[in-house]
Formats: structure tokens, sequence, C-alpha cells
């Protein structure tokens, strides 16, 4: 499953660097704001598909997850959390997954179950229009629209740094 994931990971990198797509890895990268690409995907479980755009006013986190990703099984409930905390004060959390078969987000999410809402890019185009080249990759979009941070993969701590990113972006108005 990693050779299946790495080998477009490795043409996404390219991609996203020939088209100005987000930087290339490091553990969290602060950017200089400029607008989030727009994208539809459909919702695990939703007949209506969700839109960033649709969220704007909002603070938005897209993770970028994948059910053999042992980073993205440890992250689920510390996200789960900050989710249910933070969502009535204009905080919403995107998950993405990133497989073909959705039966995968399926058998993780039965095990490790998520209040927010779990989108599907089994095609990974999104994944290559953000320039995801690492599991998870999380993305931290403003109220107006704009990326704000980019963070590729996890450790444990990394959510005290979440945190205060949120925090920062809800005060933004």
């Amino acid at each position: 499953m990693l050779k299946r994931f790495l080998a477009p990971a490795l043409a996404t990198l390219a991609l996203g660097l020939a088209t100005g797509g987000l930087p290339a890895p490091a553990a969290a990268n602060t950017l200089a704001p400029r607008p989030a690409p727009d994208f539809t995907l459909p919702q695990r479980g939703a007949t209506a598909p969700v839109q960033l755009s649709k969220l704007r006013g909002q603070v938005v986190m897209i993770n970028f997850w994948a059910s053999w990703c042992g980073p993205c099984r440890q992250e689920f409930p510390i996200l789960d959390e900050m989710y249910r905390k933070y969502r009535p004060m204009g905080f919403n959390l995107l998950a993405v997954n990133v497989e073909p078969d959705p039966k995968d987000a399926d058998r993780f999410l039965a095990k490790t179950p998520a209040s927010f809402p779990i989108l599907l890019d089994a095609k990974n185009e999104l994944s290559k229009l953000y320039n995801v080249n690492a599991m998870p990759t999380t993305v931290l979009v403003d109220r107006k629209g704009n990326l704000r941070w980019v963070h590729r993969g996890y450790k444990p701590g990394d959510e005290n740094e979440y945190l205060n990113q949120v925090r920062a972006l809800l005060r933004e108005r």
C-alpha cells in the first residue's frame, strides 16, 4: 500500500513545485496568505458534497489521511476532540481520505470514529492540487479562505502547534 501512495506522491511533488503548489516537505510551514484552491468532494455518508468556498467565514483544517498511516491513527482522536471543542467558535475540520477504495476508510472509521466530515479523494485530485506528499498532511485555512499553515507528518505533541494556530486564526476577523 505504501508503494501505491509513494509513486503518486512523488509525481504530486514535482507537479506542485512546477505549478507553484504548496511548499516542499517540512514539519510545519507558515505560508504567505494566498487563496486556498477551492474544491468540491463527496462526503462519506452524505448526499451533498462539501465545497471549501462555502465554508468562508470559518477557520478550516484540511487533514489528508489514509487508513494504513500510523500517525493518522494517533492524531484522529485528538483532531476529533479539537473539532468538538472549537466547532462552536467557527472551526471546521475536513478529513480527506486519499485511498482509492472507500471501504478502507470505512474499516478505519469503524475502529476510530470521528464526528467531523470525512471527504473522499479516491482519484487523489485534491491531494495533487494541495501537493500532498506525506501522510498525514494538514492544512489550515483562515476565515477569508487563505492558506496559512501546512504540516507534513504528525508526531505526538504536534497538536499543541495545531491548537495555537487554530486559536490564532479564530481570533482574527
